[in-house]
């Protein structure tokens, strides 16, 4: 078998959705693509938008789902299926209002914590014991009714801590692959510092 590993990112595709909190996933996934130099092609067969990378020797595949996020898990469920990819080699990048903008936090399991791209994910691979790097989008009150919020596009005053929660999320992804979830953890979880440059 090879040694693949596979980093999701979550969203909703079409450009009405493009650069809206609830896409955070697929920021991060896109700037991954750019630093690697790796290229999107649209697989209709994973219903997803694919680029392929190879990092210390490890192949690397970027995904962005097309379903819809509620649906995410027929696109990972058929990577994971086609590839026989174990769990241990999965880590999917989700928005998380229950986390204040400017803080990320990798886990290697959990709950959905009610976000439905996660529990579509979790329901086609029939378990919650994947990473997951939750990127923290915030939310304006306490009203579980958020959909307006998180389907808004981020601010212009948002773009400084939002280029740097992406750079400290990519390092974090970066170390993933390179030593393993707990340096992972270890070193990026938490708030990104708004002051000074990621080192």
């Amino acid at each position: 078998m090879e040694n693949i590993f596979l980093i999701v990112g979550l969203g909703n595709p079409g450009a009405e959705y493009a650069k809206t909190r609830h896409n955070a996933g697929f920021l991060l996934v896109e700037k991954l693509a750019e630093q690697w130099q790796s290229n999107w092609t649209n697989e209709r067969k994973f219903i997803s938008r694919v680029a392929k990378a190879e990092r210390n020797s490890q192949k690397v595949l970027l995904c962005e789902p097309q379903t819809f996020m509620n649906l995410s898990g027929e696109s990972v469920g058929a990577l994971v299926n086609y590839y026989q990819l174990p769990l241990g080699k999965i880590l999917v990048a989700v928005d998380d209002a229950d986390l204040p903008f400017g803080e990320i936090r990798l886990r290697k399991s959990g709950s959905s914590g009610g976000h439905h791209g996660l529990e579509s994910i979790e329901q086609h691979l029939a378990s919650r014991e994947f990473a997951r790097l939750r990127i923290g989008i915030g939310r304006k009150d306490s009203s579980r009714q958020i959909a307006d919020y998180v389907l808004g596009k981020f601010e212009a005053g948002d773009s400084e801590l939002l280029k740097k929660v992406l750079e400290r999320a990519a390092n974090q992804v970066e170390t993933w692959l390179a030593s393993g979830i707990e340096k992972a953890m270890s070193q990026f979880n938490g708030v990104v510092d708004s002051t000074n440059e990621e080192k």
